[in-house]
């Protein structure tokens, strides 16, 4: 079953201008696009008890909180959800720079768990290596999924989402950006254009 649904196009159909954002969910669109997501992925569950959610820097932390809300309103039981940084993994620090190092917190052991790694954007798929990469020296989990909020292409490693809320095809030059209440007061997926 293919879970990569693109939806509607933006709004607008011109393209953002230099310096500008183009709003492609609204809050109540990104609040509908987040109970596809979580119906999807308790669908594919074989035990949604044997899920951990675990959240890529920075964005997708919170966006794995979110979800795991969701998931918790559906299945009426909690949901385990925690965090993996795969900072020293990457294969492409001097590319992308450093930040900040988050803390890996795992709310449970890995081993024999359905883990599902949660991101904002998928662009290169290096990230998504890295925390793969990552995930190694935690346990041996019996499934490993992606879900990403959106995916934007210009992938340089075979690496697809298995949930996804948004394909939007972009300029290597632009960037998706994903707003949450809890973090910045808003709600919504922006495309952003340099100036």
């Amino acid at each position: 079953m293919d879970w990569h649904v693109s939806g509607p196009m933006p709004r607008s159909s011109a393209p953002a201008e230099p310096g500008r954002s183009l709003e492609l969910l609204s809050a109540q669109e990104l609040g509908r696009t987040l109970d596809r997501l979580a119906s999807q992925v308790l669908e594919s569950a074989a035990d949604s008890q044997a899920l951990v959610l675990l959240g890529i820097p920075t964005r997708g932390v919170a966006l794995a909180r979110v979800l795991a809300q969701r998931l918790e309103a559906i299945c009426g039981h909690r949901i385990a959800q925690g965090s993996v940084d795969p900072t020293f993994h990457r294969d492409d620090l001097e590319r992308v720079g450093t930040r900040l190092v988050e803390a890996t917190h795992l709310p449970v052991g890995l081993d024999g768990r359905q883990v599902l790694l949660v991101d904002d954007v998928i662009f290169t798929g290096r990230t998504v290596r890295a925390a793969l990469e990552a995930l190694q020296a935690w346990g041996r989990p019996s499934r490993v999924q992606l879900l990403a909020m959106v995916d934007r292409g210009h992938r340089e490693l075979p690496i697809q989402p298995d949930f996804c809320g948004r394909v939007v095809p972009t300029a290597r030059h632009e960037t998706i950006e994903l707003r949450l209440q809890d973090v910045d007061g808003e709600e919504g997926v922006y495309l952003l254009r340099p100036d």
